[in-house]
């Protein structure tokens, strides 16, 4: 891949927290600043930007309001959204390396929301049981 061909806003090299952390560090806001003015925590901002949770849409929309980027281009990285950085590409085997990682971090997530809903499927039948 070469650099002029490099998207690192993509979403095959980039997630949702990817994109609003480049985003909101382009905009010179602080997590505290920009959770103050969206009227959220700042460990709500914090997970977003981890990739833990992700806002609803009236939250997305003024996210993409106060960074100046489109709502598109925050989650699936098309559209109107920051340059690019100026920087070497990643070697292709680091690149499939950071995929695959990222691959796996999704993977993880999707199966601790399995496990929470089967913990408490396990609780209310329990509770029924008693």
């Amino acid at each position: 891949m070469s650099e002029s061909d490099q998207d690192w806003y993509a979403p095959e090299i980039a997630t949702f927290g990817d994109r609003l952390t480049a985003a909101r560090e382009a905009a010179g806001m602080s997590q505290e600043a920009l959770a103050k003015r969206l009227g959220v925590k700042k460990s709500t901002m914090r997970n977003w930007e981890d990739d833990l949770s992700e806002p609803r849409a009236n939250r997305l929309s003024m996210l993409a309001g106060l960074l100046n980027v489109s709502m598109m281009w925050l989650i699936n990285g098309e559209g109107e959204g920051i340059e690019n950085p100026d920087a070497e590409p990643l070697p292709t085997d680091m690149s499939e390396v950071i995929l695959e990682v990222r691959e796996l971090k999704a993977d993880l997530h999707a199966k601790a929301e399995q496990m929470a809903r089967l913990e408490k499927r396990l609780r209310q039948m329990m509770d029924t049981s008693t």
